[in-house]
């Protein structure tokens, strides 16, 4: 599949890449600033943003398309970053495709199974008649009623496009997302990946607690984990400039 991007700035590659209902754009302020020194990719994973819809949602698919997307503008040696959804999709591709990168940055993801949690998005999500709204504040009071977290509200809204013939439609492809959740919340099969890698954990998110630490390090020899305190899940969102020097960090070594 031919992946939506953006690139910008010149050195040496980034390929940065958003987790779920994300798109692109998440990353565009941590993205100025890094492609004052280097090349940066963002990438609209299948299933989100502009790049193309598929009925089918796995990992193994999302790493075949940034694999795509690296040998068809020959990305050399680059430096992988994703985040949640995004994150376990660099750890696929490091496993399937051995001596690509030369690091990986994984953004608040672990490489365990996780449960589905979504459920209460995806039913706001599916309340909102988005054929009908005529403006996204509107469609922003009615989410209100399922998500009171105004921040999460507006980087699902990010995903709202207004169609010509009226009325607004989701970038992401939700039925496919919907029922691919398993997929998603899957575990990252067994492996060895010797490349260095950055695990960057929110201090006040679960994604990567302690007792994950010795599973990641096992699987990912020449790894190190950075805690940033008070940074929930969304930790680029809320410590963009911690993020930022430590994804520089990794691409400068």
């Amino acid at each position: 599949m031919k992946l939506n991007y953006k690139k910008q700035g010149s050195g040496k590659p980034i390929i940065i890449l958003h987790g779920l209902f994300g798109m692109l754009d998440n990353w565009q302020s941590i993205a100025n600033q890094l492609a004052e020194n280097h090349e940066v990719w963002l990438v609209d994973q299948r299933n989100h943003g502009r790049s193309p819809h598929a009925n089918e949602h796995t990992y193994s698919l999302m790493a075949s398309d940034l694999n795509e997307l690296i040998t068809n503008h020959t990305i050399d040696n680059p430096l992988l970053v994703g985040h949640s959804m995004g994150g376990k999709t660099v750890m696929w591709f490091a496993q399937k495709y051995p001596g690509v990168a030369r690091a990986l940055v994984v953004v608040d993801m672990g490489i365990r199974e996780y449960p589905i949690h979504h459920d209460g998005i995806i039913d706001a999500l599916h309340s909102l008649k988005v054929d009908k709204i005529t403006s996204r504040n509107e469609a922003d009071e009615q989410l209100a009623n399922r998500i009171s977290s105004f921040g999460i509200r507006q980087f699902l809204l990010k995903n709202l496009h207004r169609k010509k013939e009226g009325g607004f439609e989701w970038k992401f492809n939700l039925p496919v997302l919907e029922t691919a959740m398993e997929n998603i919340v899957e575990a990252l099969p067994d492996g060895n990946v010797e490349i260095p890698a950055l695990f960057i954990a929110g201090g006040a998110s679960n994604y990567i607690t302690a007792a994950d630490v010795p599973e990641i390090m096992a699987q990912f020899t020449n790894a190190e984990v950075e805690v940033i305190p008070d940074a929930g899940h969304w930790v680029h969102a809320e410590k963009p400039n911690e993020v930022t020097k430590l994804i520089e960090q990794m691409a400068t070594k």
